[in-house]
């Protein structure tokens, strides 16, 4: 048998984790009056769910709900890439920005009832829509934001998502790093910068590309937090450039609080105490080969790859039934956790994104290599459909398929509220920059790790290989 190299299994790993935020679509969606070409027809939640648990003999893939679509504006069409992605080299550069502050776990001695209940009180409008009212407001640039920092800040924190809708001044990177900047937002690396999931827009403002690679374009992103086991970005700012230039791209955004008040009592105290387990990743071998040479790949792989994305991952043999399969799997954790400030109970998971049973049902643009599993974390059984068709109700119930043009910008409370992207047509330029904790209070909770540099010849060699996958990529792994 041929050794295996490690950039080779690099690779092979990588590509998975590419969507461990699952990293985040939604077949186009219609709007009740608009004349958008990004349209077509939405299913409600209910019937969705009641025609997938009808299906269980015959998977076919179907178009995923959402709860509420605002309409689009059809405003102006924004500025050109030359123009958008320009840096202003005044400015400091920030590609040695901090490191993704490690995961805030509170999540022991949680009572479901009471938590559903406190999670209930919690739930308001999300997001929180902040229209720029007027030509003045707009032609103060960033000193609006200036003198509405801790207002914005206060509605972040209170709804979990506030989409700044209409303003020019983040129609740019340079305008949008002033705004964020005047917000008083800190930059960090994604918490799988190494795993090639996005390349920079701008490195040196620390704006990530969001997934709009044209493989996976047709690929539904389902919720999700920017989260593994280890680390977890503190917020989140993502802004439209350029949207969809044929039809779809919605941005996908819900409130865990309000996922966590709806879904099952009993499914949320079973999930609880078994916790789960997600694995990111399948290298399929030969099932036939002798035990000795798959322990050998396996251990390979376990020690000279896993440790470089910065994840928590045992390598384990099998655990979906499928003969020769090596997984990777996160260790357990629990999918209800409080928030680290407000200490409100959320569903805190990418269970919506990662199960199999659910990416098999909808718009999937994955090889096997890259399809991920949720497990049940004491017996390693995959997630019941059954299950899994109760987290899709309850998420895609309270889904807001945004639809986001040019300069709009959705903040987003990591910790509260869970985020996705709809498939679409064209081409489409979103970004991101994620944030670590601020404040003198919290400066503890951002630790005082900053960019390890060495991970970037990984993260520019996986992007490569990803563009190399043709435009419309079409997962056909169902089972």
């Amino acid at each position: 048998m041929k050794s295996v190299s490690p950039s080779m299994t690099a690779s092979l790993v990588a590509l998975p984790l590419l969507l461990l935020q699952g990293t985040t679509a939604f077949v186009p969606l219609s709007t009740r009056s608009s004349s958008s070409s990004s349209s077509s027809t939405l299913r409600h939640p209910a019937t969705s769910v009641a025609e997938d648990a009808a299906a269980t003999t015959a998977i076919r893939r179907t178009q995923p709900g959402a709860g509420s679509m605002p309409e689009w504006e059809n405003r102006k069409a924004g500025v050109p890439p030359e123009v958008f992605l320009q840096s202003d080299l005044s400015q400091p550069d920030l590609s040695g920005m901090w490191e993704c502050p490690l995961t805030r776990w509170d999540s022991e001695n949680i009572d479901i009832v009471q938590a559903q209940k406190e999670a209930k009180q919690a739930t308001g409008t999300c997001p929180l829509e902040w229209r720029c009212a007027s030509e003045a407001d707009n032609a103060m640039g960033v000193q609006y934001f200036v003198d509405h920092k801790d207002e914005v800040r206060a509605a972040l924190l209170q709804h979990g998502s506030v989409w700044l809708r209409g303003f020019d001044l983040m129609q740019t990177v340079q305008g949008f790093r002033q705004m964020y900047h005047a917000l008083g937002l800190d930059p960090c690396l994604d918490p799988l910068h190494s795993s090639g999931l996005r390349k920079f827009a701008s490195e040196r403002d620390a704006v990530y590309e969001e997934v709009n690679k044209p493989s996976l374009r047709g690929h539904y992103i389902g919720l999700h937090c920017e989260s593994t086991t280890k680390r977890t970005a503190a917020y989140a700012a993502f802004v439209c450039f350029q949207r969809a230039t044929e039809s779809g791209g919605r941005f996908l955004i819900a409130d865990g609080a309000a996922i966590l008040a709806e879904l099952d009592t009993k499914l949320l105290q079973d999930l609880y105490r078994r916790q789960i387990r997600i694995s990111v990743s399948n290298l399929d071998v030969p099932p036939v080969l002798p035990q000795i040479i798959k322990d050998g790949f396996k251990s390979v792989v376990a020690a000279a790859v896993a440790p470089k994305f910065d994840m928590d991952l045992e390598m384990m043999y099998e655990s979906d039934g499928t003969p020769g399969r090596l997984q990777a799997v996160e260790k357990a954790e629990s999918p209800i956790n409080r928030h680290p400030v407000t200490g409100l109970p959320v569903w805190f998971n990418n269970a919506h994104n990662h199960a199999r049973k659910l990416r098999d049902r909808r718009p999937c643009g994955v090889p096997e290599v890259g399809m991920t599993e949720v497990f049940y974390a004491d017996t390693m059984e995959p997630l019941s459909l059954e299950d899994c068709l109760e987290i899709q109700r309850a998420s895609e119930k309270h889904i807001t398929a945004v639809p986001m043009e040019p300069g709009d910008v959705l903040l987003v409370d990591n910790y509260r509220v869970l985020h996705g992207r709809d498939i679409f047509q064209g081409d489409r330029f979103h970004a991101v920059s994620w944030f670590t904790w601020d404040g003198e209070d919290k400066q503890e909770w951002r630790g005082e790790e900053r960019r390890i540099l060495e991970k970037n010849g990984l993260n520019k060699a996986i992007n490569q290989m990803m563009d190399w996958l043709p435009k419309d990529f079409e997962s056909n792994q169902s089972k």
